[in-house]
């Protein structure tokens, strides 16, 4: 911090002059103003980051919570249909029960790779009703 060269030796008495210790005082200052302005931008970019990644939580929860409700939506919706499926089975014949009862526990039964491969289909654009979904 202090420039070398302007402490007395060890023994001898200190000799500054007025010019000298303002010289001094003045490469300290400048020091401080420097350390001041890094830690200034410093503290800046921290304020950016945080304000960025405040503004991606706020995404992320709102995204989370869409997704939420989307699932709970659904889960209305299987609800629904299957009440509608139970209603409507009595009134089929025998063989005809028998189909929609297997088809019925065939659905309930999906796995994550048939999730994953409806998923990746649906994210294609070229994706469309007469693929079979």
């Amino acid at each position: 911090m202090f420039p070398q060269g302007r402490h007395p030796a060890p023994g001898q008495p200190f000799k500054f002059s007025v010019l000298e210790i303002c010289d001094r005082i003045k490469e300290e200052f400048q020091f401080l103003q420097a350390q001041y302005h890094s830690l200034k931008l410093e503290c800046e970019k921290l304020v950016s980051e945080k304000t960025e990644m405040q503004r991606h939580y706020v995404m992320y929860y709102e995204m989370s919570y869409g997704l939420n409700i989307e699932m709970h939506k659904q889960a209305e919706i299987v609800k629904r249909l299957s009440a509608i499926c139970a209603q409507i089975v009595p009134f089929l014949t025998q063989e005809h029960q028998q189909q929609v009862l297997q088809a019925v526990e065939r659905a309930k039964q999906v796995t994550m790779a048939e999730l994953n491969s409806i998923v990746g289909v649906s994210d294609r654009p070229s994706w469309s009703c007469s693929s079979g979904f």
